[in-house]
């Protein structure tokens, strides 16, 4: 992805480290299932000394942590006495400092930090055996032609793909097809035969909008606050123009229709996992904080620090104001999709 854009580091009160507990639910919740398909459909070769697990998307823990140690845990349960190699990979600049400072003490693996877009090839051919990425297939590598751009037909106005506009919405749906394709395709070649890749994440329900979403609200919040800042000449105006998040929230039927037509795996789980914290909680604080440690780094990137900050002190006045609106958001769903290398 975009080398521009990361997740808030470090360990501060604002961090994405301090504010991906929902994220990280998720996979404790999937705890159960993952051991179950691993168990059952993991086929590589038992007479291996190592084994290779990759995170792609890691970002900066402690999710990543605990995400391939429920992998090791389960492939120990099937595969005795294994050593493990972990690939820590993320965009090159990610905060990899957090990451390996907050390593867990006594870890039963090696660390490897493998920096580089997870839209290409990261790894040797047919050297993993299991991949995880968690809450990462949401984005995509660029912005479509023209979405910038305020004088094309096809300019959007939003910072971000609401679905509002159908032209809009199938020009982030092809890039976003073509992506997970790229995904996709890397990884087959790094996996072995029978090798397993697990993703976990969110998606739209048939027919919702994203704009329907606390998502997709959120960002809504973001973009008109960014606005207010360039009205009041806090930002440049053509800056904000050209600024498009590379976001992408595809509907659950699209996303197997991706998997399947790729034809590089077979699709051994698609699960949709009840979230250990369910929705986002109605909670003004908990939603601006979530929402600058997950959007900030990259609007830090395009406006500065201090517009930044500026601008989620006015997302957070947004959201008091708009929590009943909130309320009524049209839920998405949180899946695990289990597949196996062809």
């Amino acid at each position: 992805m975009s080398t521009t854009y990361s997740m808030l580091g470090g360990e501060g009160p604002d961090s994405y480290r301090e504010h991906s507990k929902y994220q990280g639910a998720l996979v404790i919740a999937a705890k159960e299932k993952i051991n179950e398909v691993i168990s059952a459909k993991l086929d590589i070769d038992s007479s291996l000394n190592l084994i290779n697990v990759a995170d792609f998307g890691c970002s900066s823990g402690p999710n990543t942590f605990n995400a391939v140690q429920i992998v090791i845990d389960a492939v120990e349960q099937k595969h005795k006495e294994k050593e493990f190699q972990v690939f820590f990979n993320d965009s090159s600049n990610n905060d990899f400092n957090t990451l390996f400072k907050t390593l867990p003490q006594g870890r039963s693996y090696f660390a490897t930090g493998v920096p580089g877009s997870f839209f290409g090839r990261v790894l040797p051919r047919s050297s993993l055996h299991l991949g995880v990425s968690s809450y990462s297939l949401h984005f995509i590598s660029k912005i479509p032609n023209g979405i910038k751009d305020r004088n094309s037909p096809v300019w959007n106005n939003e910072i971000h793909c609401s679905g509002s506009s159908e032209a809009v919405e199938k020009l982030y749906f092809d890039q976003y097809k073509t992506d997970v394709g790229s995904f996709l395709n890397a990884r087959s070649q790094e996996l072995v035969s029978g090798g397993m890749l697990l993703l976990l994440g969110s998606c739209r329900i048939n027919g919702n909008k994203f704009f329907e979403s606390v998502e997709g609200m959120m960002i809504d919040y973001i973009g008109t606050s960014l606005n207010e800042l360039a009205k009041q000449g806090l930002i440049d105006q053509e800056k904000l123009d050209a600024f498009k998040l590379p976001i992408y929230a595809a509907q659950e039927d699209d996303l197997k229709q991706i998997i399947e037509a790729n034809g590089c795996f077979t699709i051994e789980a698609f699960e949709k996992i009840t979230h250990g914290k369910g929705e986002y909680p109605l909670d003004t604080n908990y939603l601006t904080l979530a929402f600058k440690a997950s959007l900030g780094g990259s609007i830090a990137a395009q406006f500065g620090q201090d517009a930044m900050e500026k601008t989620y002190e006015l997302v957070s006045e947004k959201t008091e104001e708009m929590l009943p609106q909130l309320a009524k958001a049209k839920p998405g769903i949180q899946y695990l999709i289990v597949l196996r290398r062809n």
